[in-house]
């Protein structure tokens, strides 16, 4: 059982009042807010052993490399990655993302090869694989959503031909909600000799994530939608494929000789990182990581699987607004949109804001699915470990009175 009101504590931002009315924070799709803890981790760093990583023999340099190293351990275990060579910093999920377009699927994905996508995609695992399929004379292929607003997994097996050479989905959708079932995906793509992304930028900060019993081949997550900072991301490659994908990135600290006209490089997960890395970010994510771990991924996925029932429960009772997605918590996450019949989500995020409400309003970085749902742009409010019932009976009110401010009945 969590305690939202006593963990909202532990978070200084949520301490203000905006336009003198209690913050009541549902735009953690976006970013999540960072604890105490985090903050601190971040200002010991910088105040007790800053130095760059791996360069030099001094004093701090060993301690800076050490926080550094001993991040990735715990990121490896968060995500059972096995070993700690597998996971890889970048700045973010999309760069993540980007790694493996740029790198293996170049090298790999040729002309009249099958990208399998779904319409409910971000734009950060969509975008890369247009390049790629512009670049190599791919195909990219969507699969649609059912009549509850999930994977059309019958459609997506009829896809799965001997042409499709990557399955690149997400975990959970930032706008419906919706969560994949990626262990099925996975397997049925391996039987088709297909390599498997995962997107998991919205499952890794609300439930428990085993990238080996997914099985999937790449998995990328970023820090800031789960409590670390903004600027550090993961990507995940699986052990066996690490020493034939090519660096990303050229420049310092991932090289092992380099030579007038040639260079060798180092052993993953370094040669995937070149240059100065993000170590204040990579120590605020493993502060973050520690934090999550304290309460315990199952109690906050109850707690948002809880939580979520009862805001659809309430915002079902409202008849001016429509939500998408699935109106159950079955397989769904913490993320509901929707819309305020003849208002502009925009002129609902800015009347609930009003009320110290933060929503998320436009088309979240996923405008094909905005375009299969037929709408310009949804309302967007999504929960974590310090909303509780007491914020959805807010909101709730708030969104009653939204008509009102434009004379509607």
């Amino acid at each position: 059982m969590i305690d939202a009101r006593k963990i909202r504590d532990d978070f200084p931002v949520l301490q203000i009042k905006p336009y003198g009315k209690n913050l009541i924070y549902f735009d953690n799709a976006a970013t999540t807010q960072k604890p105490e803890s985090v903050i601190k981790a971040i200002e010991n760093y910088y105040s007790s052993m800053n130095a760059n990583v791996y360069r030099s023999a001094h004093y701090l340099s060993g301690l800076a490399t050490n926080a550094y190293e001993q991040a990735r351990n715990r990121v490896a275990k968060f995500i059972n990655a096995g070993s700690e060579s597998t996971v890889i910093f970048t700045r973010n999920a999309s760069e993540s993302i980007n790694l493996v377009a740029y790198t293996w699927a170049m090298e790999n994905i040729g002309e009249g090869d099958e990208i399998i996508l779904s319409v409910a995609e971000h734009h950060s695992n969509m975008l890369p694989w247009q390049m790629v399929a512009d670049k190599k004379g791919a195909r990219l292929r969507y699969v649609y959503l059912d009549k509850e607003g999930r994977l059309d997994m019958s459609s997506f097996r009829e896809m799965l031909t001997g042409k499709v050479k990557l399955v690149a989905l997400q975990h959970v959708s930032n706008v419906l909600g919706i969560i994949n079932p990626v262990e099925e995906i996975t397997e049925m793509a391996h039987k088709a000799g297909a390599m498997v992304l995962i997107d998991g930028a919205q499952s890794v900060p609300h439930m428990k994530v085993d990238v080996k019993s997914i099985g999937c081949d790449f998995f990328a997550f970023s820090g800031h939608k789960m409590l670390g900072p903004m600027g550090i991301g993961v990507l995940y490659i699986r052990k066996e494929l690490l020493s034939s994908i090519p660096p990303f990135l050229r420049g310092g600290e991932m090289i092992d000789e380099v030579y007038e006209d040639r260079s060798t490089f180092a052993e993953p997960p370094l040669k995937f990182e070149a240059g100065t890395p993000n170590v204040e970010g990579a120590v605020g994510l493993s502060a973050a990581i520690e934090y999550l771990e304290g309460i315990g991924l199952d109690n906050i996925r109850n707690h948002e699987l809880e939580l979520t029932q009862y805001a659809l429960e309430k915002i079902r009772e409202i008849d001016s607004v429509e939500i998408y997605g699935p109106l159950d918590t079955r397989d769904r996450g913490g993320v509901i949109s929707f819309n305020v019949a003849d208002i502009h989500p925009h002129d609902v995020s800015t009347i609930l804001d009003q009320d110290g409400i933060a929503i998320r309003s436009g088309h979240h970085c996923a405008q094909p699915l905005m375009r299969y749902l037929g709408v310009p742009a949804t309302c967007r409010a999504s929960f974590y470990i310090y909303n509780d019932r007491e914020e959805v009976d807010a909101f709730i009110e708030s969104l009653k009175n939204v008509r009102k401010w434009f004379k509607w009945s």
